[in-house]
């Protein structure tokens, strides 16, 4: 990669801007040794409602020009009428059609049911329930409500092809699936991908299961090791909801959109992390930054993966050192610490530029 890669920050609402803000200090070359180009774009609440979403579009254009985001978590508003979720802007703009979160075990915090292994949840980026057209009907006495959702089959491969992928680079199996015994035309087109995915992956194993025993068996032993999860939209919003905070907090792990091209190679990516703006904590410095520093890591992974191997080499210095942190006790209070927000962040830095520059002694050779 010959030129400085640009990385489009969208900035949020919130804690989730605060949390911008600080982890994004992991991206500085004096902490990485990799030169960026940062190019900002706006998309609290009052600038979306102010520019009627254009801004969230713009934002969707520059990364699909660059190929790497990072976002603030943002407030979407209750109402028909107003701005909406620039989430899902964002993905139909990006034609982003694969969500991946990875819950893994934060070192000093006891998960819960026993779980230890790495849990990824490979979910839709777009469709589903999300954007399905509602109605309602009145019926005698009664109303009825009604909602057309739509999957397609291109999306329904992307999720298989990349579960397997996933499960393959973390010596796991994929594990779970949609009810599609109960809905073999809808959910059953994902199945179907699935078991042809199966065949191109012999090497990857498989293991489907309806997604309510997919819930049980998390809770029940089934995370006896690294597991992928494919999922339709909802049931992936629901089950990343619910893998995290096994782990001890849903600000544990990192989100990652993909926009893939017609072979599934990563074409453009956008980073965040998977909770909310949490307004009870704006302000109080106390909130937990490591999915937002997750977020750095993951972003700095793929941009290493285009052409930059330096920027790889950052990425695991930075999961690394955020796992460390947490080893030693340096953790926000809901995970059982006395940190603050900026304290975590300057404890992560410190040691990114230590691995770094040890590493680069080393020549590389680690």
């Amino acid at each position: 990669m010959a030129e400085v890669p640009r990385i489009i920050v969208l900035e949020g609402d919130q804690t989730g801007q605060e949390l911008l803000r600080e982890a994004l200090r992991l991206l500085d070359r004096r902490v990485t040794g990799v030169e960026v180009e940062l190019e900002h774009y706006d998309l609290s609440l009052e600038n979306r409602r102010r520019t009627q979403n254009d801004v969230v579009r713009a934002g969707a254009r520059a990364i699909a020009e660059s190929g790497f985001g990072i976002k603030a978590a943002t407030i979407t508003p209750e109402g028909e009428d107003d701005v909406g979720s620039p989430n899902r802007i964002l993905r139909e703009e990006l034609d982003g059609k694969v969500i991946i979160r990875t819950g893994r075990r934060i070192p000093g915090v006891t998960p819960i049911a026993g779980v230890h292994y790495p849990i990824s949840v490979c979910r839709m980026a777009v469709g589903d329930a999300y954007g399905a057209e509602q109605w309602r009907e009145t019926d005698e006495d009664d109303e009825l409500a009604f909602r057309t959702e739509r999957i397609s089959r291109e999306v329904c491969r992307a999720v298989a092809e990349h579960s397997f992928r996933t499960a393959r680079k973390i010596h796991g199996r994929v594990y779970g699936g949609p009810k599609w015994t109960v809905s073999p035309v809808y959910e059953g087109m994902l199945k179907e991908e699935l078991d042809a995915a199966s065949e191109r992956h012999p090497e990857v194993p498989y293991q489907p299961v309806l997604i309510d025993a997919t819930y049980a068996g998390l809770v029940s032993g089934a995370a006896d090791a690294p597991l992928v999860i494919p999922a339709l939209n909802r049931d992936g919003d629901c089950l990343s909801d619910f893998v995290l905070p096994l782990f001890g907090s849903i600000a544990g792990a990192e989100s990652v959109v993909l926009s893939l091209d017609r072979e599934h190679e990563v074409r453009a990516v956008m980073t965040e992390a998977p909770h909310g703006t949490a307004p009870a904590l704006e302000g109080k410095g106390i909130a937990n930054p490591m999915a937002m520093i997750m977020a750095v890591a993951a972003l700095l992974h793929h941009i290493g993966e285009h052409g930059l191997p330096e920027a790889d080499l950052a990425s695991r210095a930075v999961y690394e050192a955020v796992l460390e942190a947490s080893a030693t006790g340096v953790r926000t209070p809901d995970l059982g610490g006395s940190a603050t927000t900026s304290e975590v962040v300057d404890e992560v830095a410190s040691r990114v530029h230590t691995k770094v520059d040890i590493w680069s002694s080393l020549g590389g050779s680690v």
